[in-house]
């Protein structure tokens, strides 16, 4: 493993890894940043699955799934608070156990991205075709999914400034639906109906589905090497993200459900179909905003996510040419290309349905792993950057967190389990690969 005894000199060396970054992004900045990552276009979506799998009990599982992802927000600010590095999660980890840890919380997060990038696309090419049913059949449908990448690898393949330009265009633009969702649905709202599930499988993959909606912070907490007095930043900014975001879920279930009934389950453009009685003309404008949100998730995917692909292969993990900048802009193109090629054929050989449960499975791995690191570096008294949060039920936290993990875990298919299974050997395959060709020669 690279040594699960983590030496005083690598985790100075961890610290001085951000010594050439600004600390200029403050608690409400990043908090924004969670916000915006998880908040992403599933919201758009997710209220009918989520009901054809738990019926009346759907903000239940919302609920339940705060609770446990709570737990999880706990310990990453009690992680993040003694390691706010650059890559977020992939610091705690690697400040934790060593290095091979912080390789496989590094590809998960990136198997994560890649997945729900994919979920996306073809959620997105869904939607148009709500929207214009001649883009419904199957050609066009593949024909938009394949352009979209092909667009963000262009502008993404110019440099970061149009990549970032864009991704700020499309956070704006998404919220505007989302609040006339909000104010315009609630008074239309009929009956709203809780029961207790009907059934313990069912609940179970509705959460499944709801860890998809709240997953991202992961990739959100990236920056914290350019957070400012970060010890105190990162705890205050991500829970106080991840509230909001759940009052924001549960809100918008009650309001689809109170509207729909039963009907949210079968429902393809649910918050689209939610506003249909009351103006044909707001559930265009759901649905166009549906699509805006989609395609902004992608272009701030495409634009984060090759950085991975990147780093991976300047420190050797990946062949070399994968770590080659654009001479002009100084982006790394064939990282990008890489990643959206990979999307783009996971986009269209599944659904979203399918590519939100893979993408909940590689965050469950995560987020275990997160917890964990959070109670050894708290035991070993680690802090980087100040004085950490000391939050003294860390270790409380991090069992439920991760117990609750491996439950929802538990409500997953053999073959959806063996499909990330197959691909954590191949993390390990690579790092112990790469490992062998780096031992020095007697």
């Amino acid at each position: 493993m690279g040594g699960t005894v983590v030496t005083d000199t690598a985790r100075e060396e961890i610290a001085q890894r951000d010594r050439n970054l600004n600390r200029v992004v403050g608690p409400l900045g990043l908090a924004a940043n969670i916000v915006n990552i998880v908040i992403g276009a599933g919201i758009f979506v997710l209220p009918a699955a989520i009901a054809r799998e738990a019926g009346t009990s759907a903000p239940l599982v919302y609920v339940a799934c705060a609770i446990i992802m709570g737990a999880v927000a706990l310990c990453f600010a009690e992680a993040g608070s003694r390691v706010p590095t650059s890559g977020g999660p992939y610091g705690y980890a690697e400040a934790a156990f060593g290095p091979f840890a912080g390789f496989v919380m590094g590809a998960l997060i990136w198997l994560s991205a890649v997945l729900a990038s994919a979920g996306i696309a073809s959620a997105a090419a869904d939607t148009l075709g709500a929207l214009v049913p001649a883009l419904r059949d199957s050609f066009t449908r593949n024909t938009l999914i394949i352009g979209a990448y092909l667009v963000l690898v262009i502008v993404n393949s110019r440099g970061a400034a149009p990549g970032a330009r864009l991704v700020g265009f499309f956070t704006i633009a998404k919220l505007l639906p989302l609040l006339v969702f909000l104010l315009a649905g609630a008074t239309i709202v009929q009956n709203i109906t809780i029961a207790a599930p009907a059934s313990a499988g069912g609940f179970g993959r509705g959460m499944l589905l709801a860890i998809f909606a709240f997953s991202g912070m992961e990739t959100a907490l990236g920056v914290s090497g350019e957070v400012r007095a970060p010890a105190r930043s990162v705890p205050r900014a991500l829970l106080g993200a991840m509230a909001a975001v759940t009052v924001i879920y549960i809100a918008v279930q009650l309001v689809a459900q109170g509207v729909l009934g039963d009907a949210l389950s079968s429902s393809t453009a649910p918050l689209a179909d939610t506003l249909a009685p009351l103006s044909p003309q707001l559930a265009q404008l759901l649905l166009a905003g549906a699509a805006i949100s989609m395609s902004g998730y992608l272009a701030g995917n495409v634009f984060s996510a090759p950085r991975l692909i990147f780093a991976a292969a300047r420190d050797g993990f990946l062949p070399s040419i994968l770590a080659t900048l654009g001479a002009r802009r100084r982006a790394p193109v064939f990282a990008i290309v890489t990643h959206a090629v990979i999307a783009a054929y996971l986009a269209l050989s599944g659904t979203f349905v399918e590519l939100a449960i893979l993408t909940t499975l590689a965050a469950v791995g995560i987020y275990i792993l997160g917890c964990v690191s959070a109670v050894v570096l708290q035991r070993r008294g680690v802090a980087t950057v100040g004085a950490p949060l000391g939050f003294k039920g860390t270790l409380i936290a991090a069992i439920i967190g991760s117990a609750g993990m491996l439950w929802v875990a538990a409500q997953a298919t053999l073959s959806e389990v063996a499909s990330i299974a197959v691909a954590l050997a191949i993390i390990g395959a690579l790092y112990l690969a790469v490992r062998f060709l780096r031992r020095p020669r007697s």
